[in-house]
């Protein structure tokens, strides 16, 4: 982490088929290797898996599937005279949505399906009917965080 200053952010580019900018950055963490087609493949192919299903408008089963995992709060880790204690604390706008795109990327990787279209197709599915493992994670975090309150004066 840089002294001098924060980190400039950069510039992405809406995705070429929905002209989405946050399906694009989905697409970018789906991606490995530098393999952007394979990605698109991917995310594309669960996006009309989903429509096919939930016979509804894919962008908005993404947007809402986004919107059940994105947690309000976390808990931070803060040393007080040699204690640790988890610290709960709000979390900004973008982490939140960086934190929902990565658990629903690892909880579509989990699963058990054959294709990882199948997969992530599954996830988003069960995520936008609020449930599913990374909604799990969501909920988990939020109990931590309500199970940590006492401490939340040792905020910073």
């Amino acid at each position: 982490m840089s002294r001098r200053h924060r980190a400039e952010k950069r510039e992405i580019n809406p995705d070429p088929k929905y002209h989405d900018l946050v399906l694009s950055k989905f697409m970018n963490a789906i991606m490995r290797a530098g393999k952007k087609s394979t990605a698109e493949g991917i995310v594309y192919g669960a996006l009309d898996l989903v429509e096919e299903r939930a016979k509804q408008d894919p962008i908005q089963m993404f947007h809402q599937a986004l919107e059940n995992v994105m947690p309000a709060v976390e808990v931070r880790s803060r040393r007080v005279g040699g204690a640790t204690y988890q610290v709960p604390v709000e979390v900004r706008t973008e982490r939140r949505q960086a934190l929902a795109i990565r658990w629903i990327i690892s909880a579509a990787r989990a699963r058990n399906e054959n294709t990882m279209v199948d997969r992530l197709s599954g996830e988003l599915l069960d995520a936008a009917n609020s449930r599913g493992s990374a909604v799990k994670k969501r909920e988990d975090t939020h109990k931590m965080a309500d199970a940590n309150r006492a401490f939340s004066h040792y905020r910073w």
